[in-house]
């Protein structure tokens, strides 16, 4: 990432972190992942190749930026979604603040519904950062839609472990899968799709 885009993505940080700090409901922050976890996941999506991306739980946009980035240098292209059009609208601001709002369609609705109609395989990545307790029930149609080789990544299994048991099960007993844990801010597991 170029300096310009990277003074813009830690600008949408700083802005998350001191909005978060006058929110007393969780649900109300935007809740981005660290910059060392955003960074990773544009490491990610180069070194894989990934050109097809999906993240689930846009919020402003931090990582948003990151994975865009990312695939714009390899001819990809990113969708996120997130069920509050606000958040979608300061994604989109900040997107094209760096350019990169041709290489990623912001969608506003519900993770279970979007997946629901995605066709099989239609993803090399996937990001999820959005209510934990939801991903187990999302399982089924996230490997459906994992291409050969695709890779998961899962934000907070270190802060919120407890909250991704199920999830951690059942990546844990896909043969198809080989996952790890990595302790780069709030935990990451990483999941790759191969024999």
């Amino acid at each position: 990432m170029n300096a310009e885009r990277r003074a813009i993505a830690a600008e949408v940080f700083s802005s998350g972190r001191d909005y978060d700090a006058g929110q007393s409901n969780r649900l109300d922050r935007l809740r981005n992942v660290e910059p060392e976890t955003a960074e990773l996941l544009g490491v990610l999506v180069r070194a894989t190749r990934s050109r097809r991306v999906l993240e689930i739980g846009t919020s402003n946009g931090h990582s948003t930026l990151w994975l865009a980035d990312a695939v714009q240098s390899i001819g990809g292209r990113v969708e996120t979604l997130d069920i509050d059009p606000r958040r979608t609208q300061l994604a989109i601001a900040n997107l094209e603040r760096a350019g990169l709002d041709g290489v990623v369609d912001c969608r506003t609705v519900g993770a279970a519904r979007a997946l629901a109609d995605h066709s099989d395989a239609a993803w090399d990545l996937i990001f999820l950062d959005a209510e934990r307790h939801e991903y187990a029930g999302y399982w089924a149609n996230l490997r459906r839609t994992m291409a050969a080789g695709a890779v998961m990544v899962a934000d907070n299994a270190i802060s919120h472990g407890h909250e991704l048991s199920d999830f951690q099960r059942l990546v844990g007993s896909d043969p198809r899968l080989t996952a790890t844990l990595i302790p780069v801010g709030a935990g990451l597991i990483i999941a790759v799709d191969g024999p």
